[in-house]
């Protein structure tokens, strides 16, 4: 006889008002900082040369969305951020799927993974300038590098946590290696694969801002980079302020695209009920 459990009435309901709340909350708390930024500078706390009034940056800001600079460099900006996040998806996952379902390559490999992993991506920027300048390539170079190993690493745990009695049942069957990659590797490694993906997306764009800001590579660190030099410190704030939003827009929509992925999965089912 199959038993059946029923949600406990209310629950959902619950669970929606938290989530409202926790918004709210989140607005709540932003509004107190753009209050702040208003207020320091007027009342002569802060130097306004220094922190201008939120209203001065969000003038700024807007006078940006105008300019057909600011497009250009934002689309250059996320150009870089996606096609090298994509590199990386790309090659993390083959690799990952290749080099932890043959347990030579995994031993092979294990110390070379640990040594170049830690490695800063920043400590490539002298190299990549000494052979790209400040070409696109090179802020290319520095997000693939920085976002493989956030695939690599969770491509190879997800491998690792097949159960071995569904692997050798795979085997047993004679299931071709296509197969078993396919019916039995990627449904235990999906969750780690998205939770990769999520950590590189973040990763990525960090470090595309970055070769941006420091190699002079275009997009819109590098005009973060000008403005701050030239003094323009209401354009400097409004440029920053284009990046979190957009950091927070990447966020956003992996931890969506992890939902909608995963949405067979024990942990989102949990989350949605």
């Amino acid at each position: 006889m199959t038993v059946t459990t029923l949600p406990v009435a209310g629950t959902r309901p619950r669970r929606i008002a938290g989530r409202g709340r926790d918004a709210a909350l989140g607005v709540l708390g932003l509004l107190v900082v753009v209050g702040l930024a208003e207020a320091l500078p007027r009342l002569g706390i802060v130097n306004g040369s220094y922190l201008p009034p939120a209203s001065a940056m969000f003038t700024e800001l807007f006078d940006q969305l105008g300019e057909a600079a600011f497009w250009t460099d934002l689309g250059a900006t996320l150009r870089g951020w996606a096609t090298g996040l994509a590199i990386a998806m790309a090659a993390g996952i083959v690799l990952g799927v290749v080099i932890g379902s043959v347990g030579f390559l995994r031993d092979l490999t294990a110390s070379t993974i640990e040594f170049l992993r830690p490695i800063p991506s920043v400590a490539l920027i002298p190299l990549v300038v000494l052979l790209y300048g400040s070409r696109p390539t090179s802020a290319l170079i520095l997000v693939v590098y920085a976002a493989f190993w956030q695939i690599l690493v969770q491509v190879l745990y997800g491998v690792a946590d097949v159960d071995p009695v569904v692997r050798d049942t795979a085997r047993s069957y004679r299931f071709s290696r296509l197969a078993t990659v396919r019916t039995v590797l990627w449904p235990t490694a999906l969750p780690y694969v998205m939770t990769g993906f999520r950590l590189a997306a973040s990763v990525a764009l960090i470090l595309e801002i970055t070769a941006e800001l420091i190699i002079g590579v275009p997009g819109l660190g590098r005009s973060i980079g000008v403005a701050q030099s030239s003094g323009a410190v209401e354009k400097t704030y409004a440029l920053v302020i284009v990046v979190g939003l957009i950091g927070v827009a990447v966020n956003l929509v992996a931890r969506a695209l992890e939902r909608r992925t995963l949405r067979w999965h024990v942990s989102i089912r949990k989350e949605a009920r």
